[in-house]
């Protein structure tokens, strides 16, 4: 009887766990009727335009764990606090050019057409669904803080990763945003953490809304996958196509590379500028996140006149040295001729006007 005693309290404390707001919700009603209808669902799941395993052949699931927890890495986290900038985040535009503030990893500020978009924000101290569980944010880089957002526009979120949807991060900034524009599904979870759903605009791939009559969001394919419990790809991962009246970006979220960036690149691009992840790679996962090199030749392929990194310099979810992904990223680019944009944490970029490209991260 103890033994059994012992049993229902260990599952009930799972089954309380693992139903924590923090997971979200999985998409039910109307939302997975849709999901359902879509060309790339098959089999139960979402699926990538290509076949996309998440480790090649040979390499288990307890490899990876045995490399990540019990393998030494050198360099995995800085030694010393990252130098920001401490951005004016309510500042007005010089001359009117769209701007940009990158926070570290994948979150960024946009200031185009009078609006304000900010991208997958995380201000948590670990991308997980607890605190004491994961790689912790890099010294110095929690210079920001999400009650900081208060006169938010648009917020962007491409899927719902925990380091791209960010709990307590949404919990918030979302009341004071207007409108959120995401990738189909994802709204489940938003709607379970008190977002009115008229506030959510969900898009499958080749989906756009217009935000203004001269602000459109375009959803469009990316390599990646989803899953905030066990069951993986129940909402969708996207990049975003953002043009404006003078300007076109491309919003990256992560993506392994694949033939889809010449694909947008043909049907959307040329880009200003392309928001591309080049951190957290490895061989044991080399379909779901680019390599360096790889990064660049997307930016190529989707005739990008300028490049930003992203997805580096605030966590270590790899093995590799935290600086190992910029540093592959410049050589690449200098090679293919690629104009390289690489800010400081906090620091403002005005397109065409200042795009800074100091290897600030090898200053003493």
């Amino acid at each position: 009887m103890i033994f059994l005693y012992i049993v229902i309290v260990i599952t009930l404390v799972v089954l309380i766990i693992i139903n924590l707001p923090v997971f979200g919700w999985l998409p039910g009603g109307l939302r997975l009727a849709k999901i359902q209808q879509l060309a790339n669902y098959k089999s139960g799941a979402l699926q990538n335009l290509s076949v996309t395993p998440m480790q090649p052949e040979g390499v288990s699931f307890f490899k990876i764990l045995k490399a990540f927890f019990l393998e030494k890495h050198p360099n995995k986290v800085p030694d010393k606090k990252l130098k920001i900038v401490e951005p004016d985040l309510d500042a007005l535009p010089i001359n009117n050019l769209p701007e940009l503030i990158w926070f570290g990893h994948s979150s960024y500020l946009i200031k185009v057409d009078n609006l304000r978009i900010l991208v997958d924000p995380i201000f948590s101290k670990t991308p997980s669904p607890f605190s004491f569980i994961g790689s912790k944010a890099f010294p110095g880089t929690d210079f920001v803080k999400a009650e900081q957002f208060k006169n938010i526009d648009i917020l962007l979120i491409t899927h719902d990763h925990y380091d791209h949807l960010d709990y307590q991060t949404i919990l918030t900034i979302a009341p004071n945003v207007k409108t959120i524009v995401t990738s189909i599904g994802v709204g489940s979870h938003l709607e379970r953490w008190g977002i009115p759903e008229d506030k959510i605009n969900e898009l499958c791939w080749n989906e756009s809304i217009s935000i203004t009559s001269h602000l459109k969001f375009t959803a469009v394919p990316a390599r990646h996958f989803t899953g905030r419990k066990f069951k993986r790809n129940q909402t969708l991962w996207s990049a975003f196509v953002l043009e404006t009246e003078k300007s076109k970006f491309f919003l990256g979220g992560d993506s392994g590379y694949d033939t889809h960036f010449a694909e947008i690149g043909k049907n959307h691009g040329p880009f200003d500028l392309a928001v591309l992840e080049c951190g957290q790679y490895n061989t044991y996962w080399p379909y779901i996140h680019m390599f360096p090199e790889q990064t660049v030749e997307a930016a190529i392929d989707l005739k990008a006149k300028v490049l930003l990194p992203v997805h580096w310099a605030k966590f270590s979810l790899a093995m590799h040295p935290w600086d190992e992904s910029i540093n592959r990223v410049v050589a690449a680019a200098k090679e293919s001729k690629l104009q390289l944009v690489t800010p400081r944490l906090g620091e403002t970029i005005i397109l065409d006007q200042y795009l800074p490209d100091a290897k600030w991260w090898q200053e003493e």
